[in-house]
């Protein structure tokens, strides 16, 4: 094994349990760990959340954050997936985008990502929807989009397993990897079930092409990585997932293929189902005879109990919140945390989100070289916006992200905007994955919506949008400050990089304040706002 001894991992899961049960006792943190803490664990800081945090102290907040009540989606019903019919010749010119883009949803994900309290559900929320990836781009009416995100705010702080089965009989997982009117063999036709889903769940899902050690190390033989299953796996689980279509709507019957509709889940039509027996993971065979339930359920129980999914599983999770390069040995004690929560239950995932936000890689820089991740768009507009007090609708959040190439829910492939493994330009021993969005070009796009949101007048609302109010960040803090440019910068210093700022950087904003008048406090403000917000050491989260 990549870690040291057995033993530390399962006492580290002994205090990770004591530490949840006893969070409230924990002392005060720091407010650079606060802070810290708060850009893992939260869409960024503000002043009452760094209060908050201080007080509980990380155990405590991370405790008090699973208590917090959900913010949800609303607003989103059911609409003829024909956009003639749902917006006929003579709707308002808005019917498409409100009704078959996901737009209004994304308003929606910047506002709660604002504003919401649940900030740790929230969170998770988006890091597992980056993982289990479906896309507006093929599944575009915001209620069925919406119906899809609340599985991952419904069981951010459930069961792996709950969010396996969830995702498998969703109707938009169903559309976009053609799991949905998924029917048995039929020789006359020459078919055969679709494959895709069944690859995908396994591939990017839940456990990886390859073997990996408890540590995230792959398991090698002869020299060679070994698979985890091969093509007749794949078919096993094509076979196993065959009879399922679209929930019928109110007052209509059942049918095969059934027609879109994504309310609900999915539902099975035992004509369809292929009853012989399959073979899956490690061997398992679900026996002939079973209903499309039952081959459904073994199926999830055999990925769910590969010993790949805490590993794999695990280590995105970490890249997706704390780091992009996490050590073997913090991949081993948050697998030992998802195959075992302390009383005896795989797949908790309060145990998992724990393990990663205590984890004392997560709570101290002990290698500034490898450590840290890039603020992927959606993390650094709204981490800007809560340290700086902005509001949004978010209509002109969505636009920037958009822009940056990470529109919200409407990745390009199922591979999501990047691949966890993309490695870190010129250091290929390193992984960087928000890097594979990153350019020049984007670079600029960032540049320009820091210079649109510490704009005095701010983003005007979109008068398309109903109740838009726009974007603001109140400068009157920044400016008040302006009269003592090393007061400003101190500043900064505490609320966006949380004391860390290099004295290089401290000089170059120096420098920016001073290049501005006196007499124009706003002026200086902005420009010192602009300069540490477009720094790399803002832009690399440490």
């Amino acid at each position: 094994m990549r870690y040291r001894d057995v033993k530390n991992i399962a006492r580290f899961c002994i205090l990770l349990s004591f530490a949840i049960g006893f969070a409230h006792a924990a002392p005060q943190m720091s407010e650079a760990d606060a802070r810290r803490l708060l850009s893992q664990g939260s869409f960024g800081p503000t002043d009452a959340s760094v209060a908050e945090a201080m007080q509980l102290g990380r155990a405590g907040w991370i405790a008090t954050q699973f208590t917090k009540t959900e913010t949800g989606y609303s607003g989103f019903s059911y609409l003829d997936p024909n956009s003639k019919i749902g917006c006929p010749s003579g709707s308002v010119n808005t019917c498409f985008r409100d009704n078959y883009t996901v737009s209004p949803l994304e308003n929606q994900f910047f506002r709660n990502a604002l504003t919401g309290s649940d900030q740790l559900r929230q969170r998770v929320a988006l890091a597992l929807s980056e993982v289990f990836v479906t896309s507006g781009q093929q599944v575009g009416q915001p209620y069925a989009m919406a119906n899809y995100q609340r599985i991952f705010l419904d069981h951010a702080f459930g069961n792996y397993r709950d969010i396996l089965y969830a995702v498998t009989v969703s109707p938009i997982m169903g559309d976009y990897l053609n799991m949905v009117n998924n029917d048995k063999p039929n020789a006359k036709r020459g078919t055969e079930p679709n494959e895709n889903y069944a690859r995908e769940v396994m591939q990017l899902f839940s456990i990886g092409l390859v073997q990996l050690n408890p540590d995230g190390s792959t398991v090698m033989a002869n020299g060679q990585p070994v698979p985890n299953y091969t093509q007749e796996t794949v078919e096993g689980f094509a076979h196993a997932f065959t009879g399922w279509t679209y929930a019928p709507r109110p007052g209509m019957n059942t049918v095969f293929p059934g027609r879109k509709n994504f309310d609900g889940t999915m539902v099975a039509v035992e004509a369809h189902h292929d009853a012989s027996a399959k073979t899956l993971l490690n061997g398992t065979v679900l026996p002939a005879g079973q209903t499309a339930q039952q081959d459904l359920d073994g199926a999830i129980d055999n990925i769910f109990h590969h010993a790949n999914v805490g590993p794999f599983i695990g280590r995105q999770l970490i890249q997706q919140l704390v780091t992009s390069n996490p050590s073997p040995a913090y991949v081993a004690r948050v697998t030992a945390a998802f195959n075992d929560n302390g009383k005896g239950v795989r797949g908790d995932m309060k145990a998992v989100v724990s393990a990663i936000l205590l984890d004392p890689e997560a709570q101290a820089l002990s290698n500034p070289s490898t450590f840290g991740k890039l603020r992927e768009p959606i993390l650094q507009i709204t981490h800007f916006m809560r340290a700086t007090g902005g509001s949004s609708d978010g209509v002109y959040l969505r636009g920037a992200s958009n822009a940056m190439l990470e529109p919200v829910f409407e990745p390009n492939t199922v591979f999501n905007f990047y691949p966890p493994n993309y490695a870190l330009p010129g250091t290929p021993s390193l992984e960087g994955p928000p890097f594979g969005i990153y350019s020049a070009s984007t670079a600029f796009v960032r540049t320009g919506f820091f210079n649109a949101v510490l704009n005095p007048k701010g983003v005007a609302p979109d008068p398309t949008v109903a109740g838009s109010t726009g974007t603001l960040i109140d400068l009157s803090k920044w400016t008040a400050l302006a009269a003592s440019p090393p007061a400003l910068v101190a500043e900064l210093n505490r609320v966006l990089l949380g004391g860390t700022m290099s004295s290089a950087l401290q000089q170059t904003v120096l420098q920016g304040i001073s290049d501005q008048p006196a007499s124009n406090p706003q002026a200086r403000a902005r420009v010192a706002l602009f300069l540490v917000a477009i720094s790399p050491e803002y832009t690399v989260e440490h």
